[in-house]
């Protein structure tokens, strides 16, 4: 099961689960709020997007599977794990927003509030967050999925989610947990990844991507489907 970054939707993963759906079952939801997914309700919360990604889990009887979360999607997947559900066999953390507030200057939070559906201004988050240019089909993706976020959904993360601190349940994360940041991450650095996540999850493994910047999933599908990949051969998911 796929969870998206902030801004992002289920496309996010197209390319990479088109590397892995011959023998894996992948799961990319539309986050609440994003894509074509329902609207927030009032007071949404990390836990409250963590019951929908288990909610999800029950309505479609998963039985057992691995969650990769990134960026935004991996604070999401990370409230997920803590609650150790029954059939998670592992958790893959791709340049995850950290437990803690995520390190955005108050300065830019206005900006990126002020500038909701403003196309330009997404179009050049799009080609400052990434390392090398995205191919002109997949930036017109990040720029379209980005301008069909809802504003609802845009303030709560960048005013609430983004600042919630969940370090406290992190403690109760157990099993299989991989991480991978970009060595050219300027959104949430490879540094704040390993301080805040890396440091305060039990036996957690993580690598660096070269060359990579924060849009992992589109800027490296096939290095991302590859390391997906091990992590289920690894934890004895063949079959999932």
């Amino acid at each position: 099961m796929f969870l998206h970054y902030f801004g992002g939707s289920s496309r996010a993963w197209t390319y990479v689960a088109a590397a892995l759906d011959s023998d894996y079952r992948c799961v990319m939801p539309d986050l609440r709020g994003f894509g074509d997914s329902d609207p927030l309700p009032a007071d949404f919360s990390i836990a409250d997007a963590a019951d929908d990604v288990i909610g999800l889990v029950h309505a479609m009887q998963i039985q057992r599977y691995v969650l990769i979360g990134h960026s935004m999607g991996g604070k999401i997947a990370m409230a997920v794990a803590a609650r150790q559900p029954i059939g998670l066999a592992a958790l893959v953390l791709l340049a995850p927003s950290p437990p803690t507030p995520e390190p955005i200057e108050e300065s830019e939070r206005a900006h990126l509030l002020a500038t909701h559906g403003d196309r330009f201004a997404v179009e050049q988050t799009a080609r400052d967050i990434v390392a090398q240019p995205l191919p002109a089909l997949v930036f017109e993706q990040v720029v379209q999925d980005s301008l069909r976020s809802s504003r609802a959904a845009w303030k709560w993360w960048i005013e609430s989610g983004s600042r919630e601190t969940i370090t406290a349940e992190l403690k109760r994360i157990n099993g299989w947990v991989s991480v991978r940041s970009g060595a050219l991450d300027t959104v949430i650095p490879a540094a704040v990844v390993e301080r805040e996540v890396v440091r305060r999850i039990a036996g957690v493994t993580m690598s660096v991507a070269e060359n990579c910047g924060h849009l992992l999933p589109l800027e490296a599908p096939a290095l991302v489907a590859q390391y997906v990949r091990s992590v289920a051969l690894t934890t004895g998911n063949e079959a999932l």
